[in-house]
């Protein structure tokens, strides 16, 4: 009902409307973008940064390590140019553990709905019209008859009728006419797929990512905790151990484990892609409200991923179903918002980055016309309130909403403070003084997040001085206006903070 009462009160204001009217300092909602062929020289770069994009992805599904080398050098060129002004983290995204399937006799297979195919995992089998061969050698043992193999996004479907691990396969039905080429990825929806959390693949780039300095890992397909810790203790043993991991949840195991998985991660990606293969199709927003509601009561940022303005690939405009998707993203709770194809390959990418932007911003407008106490409850019902950080945290956003503050502005080493307050989802800017550049690149990932790096978090009332002139600098705030601080009563002491002031801006 809070929603309705909301919705009620809400105008749609189209008179006079340009893209400068939408503009306001600053973006609540992190904007991510897949950097690709066509995005990946340092205009390009400086433009994408100019627009909205504060996290670049680089896809490990595609490239050499000098292909990706070449792109975290041109963004690190760009940011230079643009002389400090802009903050960019950067993120790793895994290939992951996946199942292919293999070569065919005439490279492509007509196969029609109705027909009874074997599926093998022998590799020295070239398929045909009676044989399709994939690569994981555990098949018999995971799947089960009447489980469905899905290949190629889902586009070709097959029920299993008999399992024969003697020979190495199993004999399906044909669900649908379809054609299938080589090296196709498989799906096996239900069951307990036996993959390596890690491939070899997957240890190189990670490895990579350390020596680059690169900010988060993004972990294609996680199914358990498990999985995350072997991650970390790769990034660990290779000096990364300061690296993130978001992990991307896309599979039906995933879904199933998720509350362990928010608790070992630093982040989730709502990977729609292959996760609306794994899950019926018509319960895809029930694992995204799930999953973007987990971190937020977990105070993990969440990133909703995946064919949000697909059709801005090839259009200058994104459907009106796209538009209302990523307002949807923003009005459930996600910290980001991502863009793939759009960017990476798409014939408009800036278009893209400034739809997201525009889109985001309108729905913060709404988010923020909402029934603040009842959120501020909620969140406080799922909170451990015997941590004197989160209870301090969680009234600084109280006060900040209440004398209807421009800015707060929080001290924070390790960035847990800043994000306990971004959990509050407060309605003005937070400003992070830290002095950890890795703090600040991955506080990119909270909601309403500002980050600034200093040299030294000693001497509090210089910090706060210095903290509240470049909020002003920034255009977060201005004279005359009301900060809210918080920091801790020792200095050096990260995670405690349990301070708050209410000043003047001077």
């Amino acid at each position: 009902m809070a929603t309705l009462s909301r919705n009620l009160n809400l105008r749609v204001d189209w008179h006079d409307k340009d893209v400068a009217s939408l503009k306001r300092s600053h973006r609540l909602t992190t904007i991510i973008c897949t950097i690709g062929p066509k995005t990946k020289d340092v205009p390009s770069l400086k433009k994408l940064l100019q627009g909205g994009m504060q996290v670049c992805r680089l896809n490990f599904s595609h490239g050499t390590h000098e292909y990706h080398a070449e792109v975290i050098a041109n963004l690190r060129t760009a940011l230079k140019e643009l002389g400090g002004e802009y903050r960019c983290a950067l993120m790793l995204d895994t290939k992951g553990p996946e199942i292919r399937t293999g070569k065919l006799k005439d490279k492509t297979l007509k196969i029609t709905a109705g027909q009874e195919i074997d599926v093998t995992t022998d590799l020295s089998v070239t398929g045909d019209e009676k044989t399709i061969v994939v690569d994981y050698q555990q098949l018999c043992e995971s799947a089960k008859v009447g489980n469905v193999i899905l290949i190629s996004d889902g586009t070709i479907s097959l029920t299993i009728k008999s399992i024969h691990t003697d020979q190495r396969k199993v004999r399906c039905v044909v669900n649908n006419s379809s054609v299938l080429g080589e090296n196709k990825n498989v799906h096996l929806p239900g069951a307990v797929v036996q993959l390596p959390a890690v491939s070899d693949k997957d240890r190189a780039d990670l490895i990579f990512g350390v020596k680059q300095n690169v900010d988060l890992i993004a972990a294609s397909f996680v199914r358990t905790a498990n999985d995350v810790e072997e991650i970390r203790a790769i990034l660990k043993a290779n000096g990364g151990g300061h690296i993130k991991i978001v992990s991307k949840i896309e599979s039906t195991e995933g879904v199933e484990n998720v509350r362990d998985v928010v608790e070992a991660s630093d982040g989730i990606m709502v990977a729609r892609g292959d996760l609306g293969v794994e899950i019926p199709m018509e319960q895809i927003f029930i694992a995204q409200k799930l999953m973007i509601s987990l971190c937020n009561s977990h105070n993990k940022p969440v990133i909703t991923a995946t064919q949000m303005l697909e059709s801005m690939i090839q259009n200058p405009r994104p459907t009106r179903a796209e538009a209302t998707d990523v307002a949807n993203a923003v009005l459930d709770g996600s910290d980001c918002v991502m863009l793939s194809g759009e960017t990476a390959s798409g014939d408009y990418p800036f278009e893209a980055v400034n739809y997201m932007d525009r889109i985001c911003r309108e729905a913060e407008k709404v988010e923020a016309s909402g029934d603040y106490p009842s959120l501020f409850e909620a969140l406080k019902l799922t909170s451990n309130n015997s941590l004197v950080p989160e209870v301090v945290c969680s009234y600084v956003v109280r006060t900040a909403n209440d004398l209807k503050a421009q800015v707060v502005i929080v001290f924070s080493e390790s960035g847990f403070t800043a994000r306990l307050i971004a959990k509050y989802r407060p309605r003005v800017p937070v400003f992070c003084m830290t002095n950890s550049e890795s703090t600040a690149n991955f506080l990119l990932l909270s909601r309403g997040v500002i980050s600034d790096v200093i040299p030294s978090m000693q001497g509090t009332d210089a910090i706060i001085a210095e903290g509240m002139d470049k909020a002003k600098k920034m255009g977060l705030c201005s004279s005359g206006g009301i900060a809210v601080i918080v920091h801790g009563t020792f200095e050096g002491n990260p995670g405690n903070s349990n301070v708050m002031k209410v000043l003047t801006i001077p």
